[in-house]
């Protein structure tokens, strides 16, 4: 027969310990004095509650919103993961400062010792870089994916590689050649170079590879930074339906890369070769990067996106016009 006493008494007692524990965040050995009980009774009496459901654990955040942005974005676009941050109204300089740091975060959680990383030029992983911060030196090489621009803290991707490397105290491989050749063919002579062959090689099965996306709409979008052109070649390129710009590559809403014979002399790894890599982590923020974001996703060329919350929301209205259109 049960002892219905015996049960109410350690119910009673276990309900004690719990509520010390769990609403007045008492540490078990205080518990123990106060209730005159060993420390091993204590954490006997707390494993009981919880095996017996009496313990209830609800976790509220402030930025609930902001995570189901983020499962809605996952489950729309097939990324295995989506990191949302606050946006800053006003301010897009500290908006692009939150995703860099979100970024620099997620990236050095992904990271082990004998990685490669690659990386992209432009301002997002700019942001990402300067917010590096590391506990321990982790043993990388970081490397570019693409030929750089000088003349903008943000178009060398050279100087990121070194600063990325620096940061994590790592070493980089520098890629000594230009972002665009003068023709085709001395694209290929250039990337049948042992040294430039070598690293674009490491680029293309890197560990980690941290990506930006571009826009070429605004008439002050960076990609006018890596190739200035006029205001009619301009117009020309969005009536070709060209949408934005991946790896210097520009390419369309579907995600294909552009006929546009600029695209034939990039010295590059191409959009399809991050297939290659085992995590592409991209990081963007801005209302001028939505389609080219979305882009990006009808391509399937990220596991992980970072951006800001104004612009993970458009990108989602965009995704959702375009099932309801089909």
């Amino acid at each position: 027969m049960v002892d219905k006493k015996k049960d109410f008494e350690l119910i009673r007692q276990i309900h004690t310990v719990l509520v010390l524990h769990y609403l007045e965040g008492q540490k078990q050995a205080d518990i123990a004095r106060a209730l005159n009980l060993s420390n091993s009774k204590v954490n006997r009496l707390i494993t009981q509650g919880r095996k017996m459901g009496m313990v209830k654990i609800d976790i509220e955040s402030p930025f609930e919103t902001l995570m189901d942005i983020e499962r809605d974005l996952t489950k729309s676009s097939g990324l295995s993961e989506a990191i949302v941050t606050p946006s800053v109204v006003g301010s897009e300089e500290t908006t692009l400062q939150q995703v860099g740091r979100a970024a620099a975060n997620h990236l050095i959680e992904n990271l082990s010792d004998g990685d490669v990383i690659a990386i992209t030029g432009g301002k997002a992983v700019s942001a990402t870089v300067e917010a590096l911060e590391v506990e321990r030196a982790v043993d990388v090489t970081v490397v570019p994916l693409t030929g750089g621009i000088q003349g903008k803290y943000y178009t060398d991707v050279n100087h990121l590689a070194t600063q990325m490397a620096e940061r994590l105290g790592g070493r980089t491989m520098l890629l000594h050649a230009p972002l665009f050749a003068e023709s085709r063919e001395q694209r290929d002579m250039l990337e049948q170079v042992s040294s430039i062959r070598e690293v674009l090689d490491l680029a293309r099965h890197a560990n980690v590879a941290l990506v930006g996306v571009g826009s070429i709409e605004p008439e002050g979008s960076s990609y006018y930074d890596l190739h200035p052109v006029p205001e009619a070649d301009r117009k020309m390129l969005m009536g070709m339906g060209v949408i934005g710009e991946f790896l210097a590559h520009l390419i369309h809403i579907d995600g294909s890369v552009s006929n546009y014979a600029l695209n034939s002399r990039l010295v590059s790894v191409s959009p399809d070769d991050l297939a290659h890599c085992k995590r592409v982590i991209g990081v963007t923020a801005g209302a001028q990067k939505v389609l080219p974001i979305k882009a990006v996703l009808n391509g399937k060329f990220l596991n992980s996106l970072i951006l800001d919350e104004s612009t993970a929301t458009a990108v989602l209205q965009e995704m959702e016009g375009a099932r309801n259109v089909a």
